[in-house]
């Protein structure tokens, strides 16, 4: 399995699970990613950090350290 940091750009993916815990988990779950939510990555800054993705038609940028915590189905 794949973290969000690993999507390319142009990509829609679906959440699989969360790692972590406490207050990482519970950052990732308050933008609205919990597993079964579909992800469009628009952008990814040039050092990786950070990753700018839609989130059921909200725009939202997620920290480098964040997206290694979502893991996403392959195809």
């Amino acid at each position: 399995m794949k973290t969000l940091k690993d999507v390319n750009v142009g990509e829609i993916v679906t959440v699989a699970k969360l790692n972590g815990e406490g207050a990482v988990k519970r950052r990732i779950m308050d933008m609205g990613i919990t597993k079964g939510v579909e992800i469009y990555v628009r952008k990814i800054a040039p050092l990786g950090d950070p990753v700018e993705i839609t989130v059921r038609g909200y725009e939202l940028s997620v920290r480098k350290a964040d997206a290694e915590m979502i893991l996403v189905k392959e195809d």
